[in-house]
């Protein structure tokens, strides 16, 4: 079964490190990006995890490596001596690691071919490996059990799209779930649904979700103005931010921003496409239909101030955050078209009001919570997007409210982040034992 998993992934390199190459080319990261993904790592870029117990956590791309972000910083502060390797599979994804400094490590992680994977896993060595959400490669898992390696998959959901499709493979997946150490999964369904796709009863256990327990300290007046400055928006403006957008929904973004100015709203909108690399393509779009744009790659140190009615395109890594700081009202993307959303609490975090489409398969516990919590408001068409919107334009109480509630609503569902860790002890333990 797993030759033929091997051959078919060769098979498919055949497309892939052609793609690999390009992408690594294009952004200047071809030699080491690609010869990490073939298991080969510098060996000086290595020489830091020699004598010390090493925890290798995989989190595929932005979103898994946003929410292992509290996992990572107490894991730090409960074993400062082991070495901690994050691996991706993103560009972006591993610009996130990069800038987390309880992080040793980030690599890009192998093409899931049995060589590879073996040589990965005897050059980095981990005494654990953890997995963010359901990142399940039969390869990984099934060398790294062999080898007795405990691996845990933390954060785990199983999404409305993928369960029939992991049902319709359960023969093949049961033996890879027996090879998992544990899982940590998100909620009770998550749960039901991953046993029932062969994960042994006594390894599953609910922890919640570490998105819950991010933290960030929300900036004051004066760190507001910083930011805008810093992002040449004008003082007395307000500022829509619609972020981790896809094609067919930054279309929809500019209507609607058109016909909200129109009614005089002295607004700026700023619109960060969830693949940085779009922005350029997005800003010509946004030029095309009449609209002064900048790209925040090309703003200088003391950038000229937009106005409004002018548009701010974020085509750059590790600034969303920053970007939501400046906001009043908040529409996170992926929502519009059958993506199945991003995560809402990041701008719940900053106390802002968040609008998010009706495609939220990935983030339906969320987005149900934060509508209880009346952090948020879920609009089903540009119309009603519009409509919001200038609701909340009129209403800076409201806004209030709206970012209080989301923020009320993390607060109360903390926790995931020491139920966790709890349980990558006990396995560390074990091992440590055996």
């Amino acid at each position: 079964m797993f030759l033929l998993y091997d051959t078919l992934l060769v098979l498919a390199g055949l497309v892939l490190v052609p793609f690999y190459l390009y992408r690594g080319i294009r952004y200047g990261k071809v030699r080491r990006g690609l010869r990490e993904r073939l298991g080969w790592y510098d060996p000086q870029r290595l020489a830091s995890l020699k004598g010390r117990r090493v925890v290798w956590l995989h989190a595929a791309s932005v979103g898994e490596t946003r929410a292992a972000i509290p996992l990572v910083q107490a894991f730090k502060a409960a074993y400062p001596q082991d070495a901690l390797v994050v691996s991706t599979v993103t560009e972006t994804g591993h610009a996130i690691a990069c800038g987390i400094a309880e992080v040793d490590l980030c690599l890009f992680f192998p093409f899931d071919l049995s060589w590879m994977v073996r040589r990965a896993l005897r050059r980095i060595g981990p005494s654990l490996v953890v997995i963010v959400e359901t990142e399940i490669w039969p390869n990984f898992v099934r060398l790294a059990h062999r080898q007795k390696i405990p691996v845990a998959l933390v954060n785990g959901r199983i999404s409305d799209r993928s369960y029939p499709r992991y049902l319709k493979g359960r023969f093949f997946l049961r033996p890879i779930l027996e090879s998992f150490s544990a899982f940590c999964m998100q909620t009770e369904l998550d749960a039901e649904r991953i046993r029932e796709m062969g994960a042994p009863q006594e390894k599953v256990e609910v922890s919640r979700n570490l998105k819950f327990d991010m933290e960030v300290d929300v900036p004051d007046v004066d760190d507001v103005q910083r930011l805008k400055t810093r992002f040449g928006l004008p003082a007395g403006a307000l500022v829509w931010v619609a972020g981790s957008t896809h094609g067919g929904e930054e279309e929809i973004i500019a209507n609607v921003f058109r016909d909200l100015i129109a009614t005089s709203f002295p607004l700026v909108l700023v619109l960060v496409p969830r693949h940085p690399e779009r922005g350029r393509a997005v800003a010509e779009m946004l030029e095309t239909r009449g609209f002064s744009c900048k790209l925040r790659s090309g703003l200088t140190k003391r950038p000229d101030t937009l106005h409004p009615g002018d548009v701010l395109v974020g085509d750059t890594v590790g600034e969303m955050m920053q970007f939501y700081a400046t906001a009043d009202i908040v529409f996170v993307g992926g929502s519009f078209v059958p993506v199945g959303g991003h995560n809402i609490l990041e701008a719940s975090l900053l106390k802002k009001p968040v609008l998010f489409g009706p495609h939220m398969q990935n983030f339906k516990e969320i987005a149900r919570l934060l509508l209880d919590a009346e952090g948020g408001f879920q609009v089903d068409d540009p119309a009603e997007l519009q409509s919001q919107l200038a609701r909340l334009l009129r209403a800076p109480a409201l806004r209030r409210a709206m970012g209080e509630g989301g923020h009320s609503l993390l607060r109360q569902n903390a926790g995931a982040t020491a139920h966790t860790l709890a349980a990558l002890q006990r396995l560390l333990d074990r091992r440590d034992r055996c």
